[in-house]
C-alpha cells in the first residue's frame, strides 16, 4: 500500500519524528534552503525581539516534508519561547483548544499542523484569540449555561498546511505572514544529508550523498529517510561506510531509480500508457485500475510526476508525456480517429 512507501513525503509516525527531531536544526543559521523565507523570518524575529513583542501569527504552506514543523521549532528557539505542538484533527472541540490557550505564557508559540482540518466551531473560536487575545468560553449547557470572557497572554500562532486552498478566507486573513515553502534542489539536499550524516557519525565516500539527494524528490524528510535506509544497508552488507556500490545496491533494493521514481510511480505511468493508450484518463479510473485510493494518487504520486514533466493534467484527464515514455521504454499506441490531434505529434 502507498502508506508504506519509502518515498512518501508524509510522516511515518512517532518513531520517524523522533529520528528527524534529533537531526532538526536549532537556529535559522543552521537551516539549509528556503533562503527567501529565512531572510524574511530573520528580519521579523529581529524586529520583534528589539521591540520586546511576540512575533505576529505565521502560516507556512506547501507540500509535506519540506520543514514547516522544523521552522516552527526554530522560530521558538530564536525567540527564546516555549512551543506547544498540536494538529487540526486533534482539536475536536472548543474545550481542547481552551486547554492549550489557557496554559500559554506571553511570547509562547502554539503550532497547529494541518490547520486546514480544524472544525468550523473551533476555527470560529480561535478568531478572537488571534486578534484580541481573548476568548468567550461557554460553560455548562441549557438554562445553566453562561459565557465567560477569558483574557489570554499574547502568543504567536504558527499554522502549517499542505492545502492552503482549503483554508477559509477569515482564518487566512488573520495571519500576519504567509510563507510558501519550495522543493529543495540537489545541492541543498546534499548539504542537509551531509549535516545529518555528521550527526549520525556516518562516514561516506565522495558523491554518495549526492546520489541519495538526487532520488529524494526535493524533500528533506525523504532524504533523511533514505539516508537511514542506506545506513542500515551499509551496516549489514558493508563496513558501515557509504560507498557508491553500497548506495546503489541499497536504493536498487528499495526499487528507486535515478530520478526518484518507485514502483507505484512506474505502475501509474505504465497503466496510463498501456491501458489508457497514453490518456487522457480520469484519476478515478486510474485509481480503480491500480487498486489505490484516488486521494493517494493525487496527493502522493501525481505531484512529483507533474513536477518532473512525466504527466500533464488536462480538462479531460491525465496524459503521459514523451519524456516519461522514453524513461520507461514505453510505446503508446494511438486510438485517435483520423482528423483528431495525436497525443504525440511528430
Amino acid at each position: 500500500m502507498a502508506i508504506d512507501r519509502v518515498l512518501s513525503s508524509d510522516s511515518k509516525g512517532q518513531a520517524e519524528e523522533q529520528f528527524n527531531s534529533a537531526l532538526r536544526p536549532q537556529s535559522l543559521a543552521e537551516c539549509v534552503g528556503q533562503s527567501n523565507v529565512k531572510e524574511k523570518l530573520s528580519i521579523a524575529i529581529q524586529a520583534a525581539r528589539q521591540r520586546g513583542e511576540p512575533l505576529e501569527h505565521l502560516l507556512f504552506y506547501g507540500p509535506p516534508g519540506l520543514g514547516k514543523t522544523t521552522l516552527a521549532h526554530v522560530i521558538a528557539n530564536e525567540m527564546g519561547a516555549n512551543i506547544r505542538v498540536t494538529s487540526g484533527p486533534a482539536i475536536t472541540k472548543q474545550g481542547d483548544l481552551m486547554g492549550l490557550l489557557s496554559n500559554i505564557n506571553t511570547g509562547d508559540v502554539l503550532f497547529i499542523d494541518e490547520i486546514h482540518r480544524l472544525s468550523a466551531p473551533v476555527e470560529e473560536f480561535i478568531y478572537p484569540a488571534m486578534e484580541d487575545f481573548k476568548v468567550d468560553f461557554t460553560v455548562d449547557s441549557g438554562m445553566h449555561a453562561k459565557t465567560i470572557n477569558f483574557p489570554l497572554k499574547r502568543f504567536t500562532l504558527i499554522g502549517a498546511t499542505t492545502r492552503a486552498g482549503l483554508l477559509s478566507a477569515p482564518l487566512r486573513g488573520r495571519f500576519g505572514m504567509l510563507h510558501h515553502l519550495e522543493f529543495y534542489n540537489i545541492d541543498e539536499l546534499t548539504d542537509i544529508l551531509r549535516r545529518s550524516a555528521g550527526l549520525l557519525e556516518l562516514k561516506s565516500h565522495d558523491g554518495t550523498l549526492e546520489m541519495v539527494a538526487g532520488r529524494s524528490r526535493g524533500t528533506p524528510r525523504v532524504a533523511n529517510r533514505l539516508l537511514k535506509r542506506v545506513r542500515d544497508y551499509a551496516q549489514v552488507k558493508g563496513s558501515g561506510v557509504l560507498t557508491t556500490e553500497i548506495v546503489e545496491n541499497a536504493l536498487k533494493m528499495e526499487q528507486i531509480d535515478h530520478l526518484g521514481l518507485d514502483e507505484l510511480d512506474r505502475n501509474f505511468l505504465r497503466v496510463l500508457a498501456n491501458v489508457y493508450d497514453g490518456g487522457p484518463a480520469g484519476i478515478e479510473a486510474l485509481a480503480a485500475t491500480l487498486g489505490e485510493e484516488s486521494d493517494t494518487l493525487e496527493d502522493v504520486v501525481e505531484p512529483y510526476l507533474l513536477q518532473i514533466g512525466f504527466v500533464r493534467r488536462t480538462k479531460r484527464g491525465r496524459e503521459i508525456t514523451p519524456v516519461a515514455c522514453k524513461h520507461l521504454g514505453l510505446k503508446v499506441k494511438s486510438t485517435k480517429k483520423q482528423g483528431e490531434s495525436m497525443l504525440f505529434e511528430e
